[in-house]
């Protein structure tokens, strides 16, 4: 029994409990915090009801398995804790950098912003109309006597 928790013994207190209920044992060990704001299901008991004789023969293998799955999880809780800060540092500096290099230089004019208002352009586009207007009334050596087209 004792052997299967040593392990776990290494990083935190554990307290065991043991209690008859009616014929049958039951048993409690529970893993005490290391430090406060750890996470709650480091400390997540484990609890078995048996004979003494099942109990005999199954704990050691119980305690195995609780020992190997709490292990697991402490250090993938704390790969998981090491990865965010990481990645909150990264995130960190990088919003350092951007305020750094995104400084406006007043020398140099924005790529986004318009040059301000445009003078208005004359209008240069010439008109079908302006030509007639320049043009002479039609006569009647064009064809037309008085009003009326001549074939």
């Amino acid at each position: 029994m004792f052997v299967e928790l040593m392990p776990l013994l290494k990083e935190r207190t554990l307290l065991i409990t043991v209690a008859r209920v009616d014929e049958r044992v039951k048993l409690n060990v529970i893993p005490a915090k290391v430090k406060e704001g750890e996470d709650q299901a480091l400390t997540t008991p484990l609890s078995l009801t048996g004979s003494a004789e099942e109990l005999d023969s199954e704990l050691g293998r119980h305690l195995a398995s609780y020992v190997d799955s709490h292990l697991a999880l402490g250090n993938t809780l704390a790969e998981a804790r090491a990865e965010m800060d990481a990645a909150a540092k990264a995130a960190r500096q990088k919003v350092k950098t951007t305020q750094q290099t995104s400084k406006p230089d007043p020398t140099v004019a924005k790529k986004d912003e318009s040059p301000g208002p445009a003078a208005p352009v004359a209008d240069r586009t010439p008109s079908l109309f302006a030509a007639q207007l320049d043009a002479e009334p039609p006569t009647q050596a064009d064809g037309q006597e008085g009003g009326k087209a001549t074939s």
